[in-house]
């Protein structure tokens, strides 16, 4: 039930300052809401703030002392203060430039008294040019209870539910949890722990999830960078796909002779197929794994390639035949067999040996962008097989949306493997330009891919590749991009090249 307090009157309006008449509610001059006038308090008591007089330290009381209760006074009836007579000011100690007293006064020009009318001590220090008798206070000092100077503070046990804690020694309360300040640091993870990204002190489970924070780690394969030598690869996830499923290795070696040989091998695991990541990963090793091995023996760089995809491809073919009873041969046997597409070049020997199975391309970008580029490789696709069979021209079969659609590939589900080969010379430098559709479904034509690649990729290829994934990502990066870059030396040696395809 609300209560209703009565209005006290009023001689003037607050607002205009004009007489209201009796009983109204707004001010007949400015409409000031009278109302909202609040009532007068009947004093204005002051309240008196003093500093109460050391006390001498208490002694400690004994364990089997029983606590002393101060007793408590009779509450006693409100009473009329006495008259406060007027506070004498003593003259003011400081005068100004012409001699006459600065009229400033500091609390401590009077004494005092407490509650009990007995004088205050003077505060030490109280006047600027007072030297301090005390000690200043330090807020960070601690008081020790029952041990010897320099020892650590006792802590007060925590109160229980319901109760306040108790202060210690000092005045100052408990802390409910460790003093970050003394708390003990995070010990440093074993050597070859993976650590959280994101709290940076838990350990990552084989699942890819910290044991701590819970916290999802990003996986190794969404962005790869790897430099060596004159050649370079980089892959990104790109902005739609939920994993990358590209894949590419790089190496050197040399020939019989000591000569260098140059390797890359980018594939591109097929998506609507199962395990395409494993797929990719498992094509571009084993391809790589061959070449290192049939180059130093003296294999034709051409006939190494051959054998290299097919190799990848039983290394593909090897993923299908998981044991009947396993757990994940049950959960994809109603999927396709895991399949990717391959492309790959070699430097050796004066000679440009490029391979592939699939869409992937190899473009070749002359230094002197006053040459021609040109696209290496034909893509084993339905685009294609209209093209070659005159059935449509290249823009009416790449704008078809079956364009994409590959006829050949690296999996068990394989028609039957054709790999294909090719051998160029070249007879001027320039750079040799690995990649997967991801890439040049943004830079198509040869001229395209060439407008994309910077000028000075042939000196810093890493730097080159990372520039093309970019330009994959600014066009959309709808999916995975892998590229490598190879740069290709030679000494002028007049026009023309030497090809051999196969």
């Amino acid at each position: 039930m609300s209560e209703s307090h009565q209005q006290p009157a009023l001689t003037r309006c607050p607002g205009c300052a004009e007489p209201p008449a009796s009983g109204d509610l707004y001010c007949g001059a400015c409409g000031y809401d009278l109302s909202a006038v609040a009532a007068r308090p009947d004093d204005r008591p002051t309240l008196a703030i003093t500093v109460p007089p050391a006390a001498p330290p208490a002694p400690a009381p004994s364990p089997s002392a029983a606590p002393a209760v101060a007793p408590t006074a009779p509450h006693a009836p409100d009473a009329p203060a006495p008259p406060v007579a007027a506070v004498q000011w003593p003259a003011a100690s400081e005068t100004d430039s012409s001699d006459v007293p600065v009229p400033v006064h500091r609390a401590t020009d009077l004494p005092g008294t407490d509650s009990g009318g007995k004088p205050l001590p003077a505060t030490p220090g109280a006047h600027h040019d007072d030297p301090p008798t005390t000690p200043p206070v330090r807020h960070d000092d601690r008081a020790v209870v029952g041990g010897p100077a320099g020892a650590e503070p006792a802590v007060a046990p925590l109160a229980t539910t319901g109760s306040a804690v108790p202060p210690d020694a000092s005045g100052d309360f408990a802390l409910a949890a460790p003093d970050p300040r003394t708390a003990e640091p995070t010990p440093t993870p074993a050597a070859g722990t993976k650590v959280c990204v994101a709290c940076r002190s838990g350990r990552v489970d084989p699942d890819g999830y910290c044991e701590n924070c819970g916290h999802a780690q990003p996986r190794e394969r969404d962005h790869m960078e790897q430099e060596l030598g004159s050649v370079a690869a980089v892959s990104d996830r790109g902005l739609r796909h939920h994993r990358n499923e590209d894949s590419f290795a790089v190496s050197s070696t040399a020939l019989p002779d000591g000569s260098p040989a140059v390797v890359a091998i980018v594939c591109d695991g097929v998506s609507s197929a199962s395990r395409p990541d494993e797929a990719s990963a498992a094509a571009a090793s084993a391809a790589n794994e061959a070449l290192l091995e049939s180059l130093p023996r003296g294999t034709h760089p051409q006939q190494a390639m051959h054998e290299a995809i097919v190799a990848a491809s039983e290394a593909v073919n090897a993923l299908a035949q998981d044991p009947p009873g396993s757990a994940e041969h049950e959960a994809h046997r109603h999927q396709n067999a895991p399949a990717c597409t391959l492309v790959g070049a070699i430097m050796a020997g004066g000679l440009l040996v490029v391979g592939w199975v699939g869409d992937s391309r190899v473009y070749w970008v002359p230094d002197d962008r006053t040459g021609p580029p040109a696209r290496l490789t034909e893509d084993d696709s339905w685009a294609a097989q209209m093209v070659a069979a005159g059935l449509m021209n290249e823009a009416e079969a790449y704008a078809d949306e079956r364009a994409h659609a590959i006829t050949g590939w690296l999996g068990a589900d394989s028609y039957e493997l054709e790999p294909h080969t090719a051998s160029f010379k070249p007879d001027r430098p320039g750079l040799v330009v690995v990649c997967t559709d991801g890439l040049w479904n943004y830079a198509e034509s040869a001229e395209e891919m060439a407008a994309a690649v910077p000028p000075e990729a042939h000196r810093r290829p890493l730097h080159g590749a990372q520039v093309l994934v970019g330009h994959a990502l600014d066009g959309g990066g709808h999916d995975n991009v892998t590229v490598a870059l190879l740069p290709f030396a030679v000494e002028p040696q007049g026009a023309g090249s030497a090809c051999t395809t196969v």
